[in-house]
This record gives structure tokens, C-alpha cells and sequence, in this order.
């Protein structure tokens, strides 16, 4: 342990002179320097396959609110536009961090905006901040239209949590605690929060709903950082999959999407369209398959699409059997 210590800090002192370096160049550069990225390039940097994260804790925290005769459309939709413009925010300011850190130096697969070099990272640090500001205007209206001024500092806290994960001197990301801000925001906050948004009543549904969502948004991450582990561990990034290993990091992937069916199997008891739940196994079983077989980062690739869409399969039938 004492030299993997070591290892990783020498990695990362050489990588914090990296981003000062970096970060001066791309504050001083010439913009004619850089070419402007086409739309196709700014639609794959914002990653759009990882929104059905963003739009699960909205479903399922809409569709208690519903079983408890809360729901509002409007708020619903506030609450999805701050979740998809954090999810989108997220991803650019790690391209923009990951980029002038040196990180995606060691990527494997397609370039992404800052680490390719060519594109201006101040464009992708402003695409970002843009994100964070529009997030932060629609939970302002929000706000205002429930009356629940405690969320103003909610927000604030996400968007701190959304920069810091793998901005700043010291990122939460690369000292495996990124998992357990995936849970809190993307779980619990996201999916209690668009409830409590709408709804004073206080139910427990909605605290094992929001652990379940969260459970699947942890697995995602998980299947991204093993197939990491390898260019994670040259860029001095410590994971928790880093810090596990490959196959314990496919074992704790396997739980993470299996856990979630907990909550059907017992409240199904009390709310029986929870059943329809069980039909999201079509997508986790052979995802579980693939993650524990699978070789190469293409399959784990197909792993964290699956499992994306799993957990918004496995929330629009939560909400359903919860408001039905």
C-alpha cells in the first residue's frame, strides 16, 4: 500500500504542475489558435447518453408525488431541466478539467473537446458554466413558484458538488469518493428533491426510491472507471475501481443493479404494479452478464448504455406502479 501511495503521489504532483501549466496556456492562448468545434463535437461532448441519470430521479420522484395527489407538471419540468443542465454541466466541466489536467492523455477511444488539443478550452469551461447558470435559473423558478426557499441552498451545494468532482486542485473523482456523490446527488437529492418540491407529506417510498435510483447512477460509474483502471492508474486517477481492483469492481456493479428490485419485491406487497418493475431485469440480467465476462472496454462500453437505460426503464416503471 505504502508504494502504490507513492506511486500515485508522485502522479499527482506531477499532474497539479500539469494543470498550472495548462491552465496558463489556455487563459493566454490565441483563439486562432484553436479551431471551433462543430455541433456534432459539442453534442458528443456533452454525452447525451448519460441523461436517462438526469431524467430517472425526476421520473421517480414525480411518480410518488403523484400517489400522494402532489403532482405538478410545472415543478416536474423545472426539476428535469435542473437535473438534464446538471448532467450536461457535469460532463463538460470534466472534459474542461480532465483536459487541462492531462488526464485524457492517456484515454482510450474518442477524443474528447479540451483533451483533443484543437478546440479552445475556454469555450468548453464557458459551456459548462452556461449549463451551471441555466440549472441555476430554472430551480430559481422553482423556488419561487413552491415557496421552498431551503432548496435555493441545495442547489448551491450540487453545483459545488458538479464542479468539484473533477475540478479544483483536489477532485472528489480521483479520490474514489465519486461514487458516493453519484448517490447522493443523483439518487437521494434528485430524486427526494423533485418530490419534495411538489409535496410536504412524508413517506418513506420516496427515500428507498431515491436510494434505488442512485444505486443504478453508482453502477454506472462503476462500469466506466473498470474499464478505466488500466489508463486511470497511468494518469494517477484513484477510483474506487482503481482501488478494488477489476473483478471485486464487476462484483459491486453486479450488486449496485440487483439491489434496486428490493424495493418492488416489498412494497409490491402494498402497491401491486410494482410488478411491472421486474420487467427492467430484461436490460440489467445481461448487462450483469456482460460486466462480469465481458474483455474489452467496447463491451463495457455497451455495459454503461445498457445499465443507462436500465435505470430509466426500471424509474418510469417505479412511478408508474407508485401512482397507479
Amino acid at each position: 500500500m505504502r508504494t502504490n501511495d507513492l506511486f500515485f503521489n508522485a502522479r499527482w504532483e506531477k499532474h497539479e504542475d500539469r494543470i498550472r501549466e495548462n491552465a496558463k496556456k489556455a487563459m493566454f492562448a490565441d483563439s486562432d489558435a484553436y479551431r471551433r468545434p462543430t455541433l456534432r463535437e459539442w453534442i458528443a461532448g456533452a454525452r447525451l447518453r448519460t441523461l436517462p441519470l438526469a431524467f430517472a430521479p425526476v421520473i421517480a420522484g414525480a411518480g410518488i408525488a403523484d400517489a400522494v395527489q402532489s403532482f405538478s407538471l410545472t415543478l416536474t419540468l423545472l426539476a428535469l431541466v435542473v437535473a438534464v443542465l446538471l448532467q450536461i454541466g457535469v460532463n463538460y466541466a470534466n472534459d474542461y478539467s480532465d483536459g487541462i489536467r492531462g488526464t485524457d492523455e492517456f484515454r482510450v477511444g474518442p477524443a474528447r473537446l479540451t483533451g483533443s488539443g484543437e478546440v479552445n478550452p475556454r469555450l468548453v469551461l464557458r459551456a459548462a458554466l452556461s449549463c451551471f447558470l441555466g440549472a441555476a435559473v430554472a430551480g430559481l423558478i422553482a423556488v419561487v413558484l413552491s415557496g421552498k426557499w431551503w432548496f435555493l441552498a441545495l442547489g448551491v451545494v450540487a453545483i459545488i458538488a458538479a464542479w468539484f468532482y473533477t475540478g479544483g486542485k483536489k477532485p472528489y473523482g480521483y479520490m474514489a469518493l465519486g461514487e458516493v456523490f453519484v448517490f447522493i446527488f443523483f439518487g437521494l437529492v434528485a430524486t427526494a428533491g423533485t418530490y419534495y418540491l411538489q409535496s410536504d407529506i412524508v413517506v418513506q417510498e420516496i427515500w428507498w426510491a431515491a436510494a434505488a435510483v442512485g444505486l443504478f447512477a453508482v453502477a454506472v460509474l462503476i462500469a466506466n472507471n473498470t474499464r478505466d483502471i488500466a489508463t486511470d492508474k497511468l494518469a494517477g486517477k484513484r477510483t474506487l475501481a482503481v482501488l478494488l481492483g477489476d473483478r471485486a469492481s464487476r462484483v459491486l456493479y453486479v450488486l449496485c443493479v440487483l439491489l434496486p428490485f428490493a424495493v418492488p419485491a416489498v412494497y409490491g406487497l402494498f402497491y401491486s404494479g410494482l410488478v411491472l418493475v421486474f420487467f427492467a431485469l430484461f436490460l440489467v440480467i445481461p448487462s450483469c452478464i456482460i460486466m462480469l465476462t465481458g474483455k474489452t472496454p467496447k463491451e463495457l462500453i455497451l455495459v454503461l448504455q445498457l445499465t443507462s437505460f436500465a435505470a430509466l426503464l426500471y424509474a418510469v416503471l417505479l412511478a408508474l406502479g407508485f401512482a397507479g
